[in-house]
């Protein structure tokens, strides 16, 4: 008999109770779920980089666009372009840059070109600005 109770004490001390298998499950399912969650902010992450990349490239093409026809009159255009279901607005301005230094100087026909990008993202809408400066080729 004895050798029967030591087998038998033997096989529980081995095996794991049912509270501690509840507990490693608990454990297991929380990280998990930190883990889904973390995911979760990674994917909006990569959501919300690639809308405004989409955003920049928008921007550069029309400061490339504006420059290409050489030197900008002054002015303002507008519209919209849909890229992989996402609406951009966009608006680009040409105004004529006079600072008091430049003008000391004797410098005249620089312009200001300034893109701005608009978007909904979200509950809220989103922007972006990029400005570049241009100057007359002849130049006095």
């Amino acid at each position: 008999m004895a050798n029967g109770n030591r087998h038998t004490a033997m096989a529980q001390a081995r095996a794991f109770t049912f509270v501690e298998v509840i507990v490693a499950l608990a454990i297991v399912s929380i990280s998990l779920l930190a883990l889904l969650r973390l995911h979760i902010i990674s994917i909006s992450m990569v959501d919300k980089a690639e809308i405004t990349s989409q955003a920049v490239f928008l921007a550069n093409e029309k400061i490339a666009e504006t420059l290409a026809a050489g030197y900008p009159k002054e002015g303002t255009n507008c519209g919209t372009v849909e890229k992989n279901a996402l609406c951009l607005d966009w608006k680009t301005e040409v105004t004529d840059l006079k600072l008091s230094q430049l003008e000391k100087a004797g410098i005249a026909g620089l312009r200001k070109i300034s893109v701005v990008i608009n978007w909904k993202q979200g509950l809220g809408s989103k922007h972006l600005q990029v400005s570049t400066y241009v100057a007359d080729r002849e130049l006095k």
